[in-house]
């Protein structure tokens, strides 16, 4: 079930217990513009600290998000290139591997570690480092 289709629209999976349920709404948030991304890429490297880029969501692979999610990891990766980047999706890697979509071809060949699968309340464990539910896993993806 790798993208939920619903009336002609994809639709995310709106995980019980989700911590950014604001992210939900595509109708909502700020505008992404030039000097949000500058504003990511000076953040990356201050203060001298070379710093690693997390990418979480709501959901950052679902196809509204990754015409911005592709922008946001090539602008880093140009300025950037020894940047480490960390996805976390809902998505399975299985399901995310069934897609065509260039843009998360690009995503998946360029991203260094994936952290998938949904949040699911019922194997909640905090002692996980990197995840919020047992049936998530950290793939490396270089």
């Amino acid at each position: 079930m790798p993208f939920f289709l619903h009336s002609g629209v994809y639709l995310t999976r709106h995980c019980p217990g989700c911590h950014n349920q604001e992210t939900w709404n595509f109708n909502g948030g700020h505008e992404f513009t030039d000097e949000t991304l500058r504003h990511i890429i000076n953040g990356l490297t201050k203060n001298g600290i070379h710093r690693t880029l997390c990418i979480m969501g709501g959901e950052p692979l679902h196809p509204n998000n990754l015409f911005l999610t592709q922008l946001i990891i090539s602008s880093v990766k140009q300025e950037l290139p020894e940047t480490k980047i960390y996805i976390w999706t809902g998505y399975t890697i299985e399901e995310l591997r069934k897609s065509t979509s260039k843009a998360l071809q690009y995503i998946l060949s360029t991203a260094d570690v994936l952290i998938d699968g949904p949040y699911i309340e019922a194997e909640r464990d905090i002692t996980l480092p990197m995840r919020g539910s047992r049936n998530q896993r950290i793939i490396p993806l270089k």
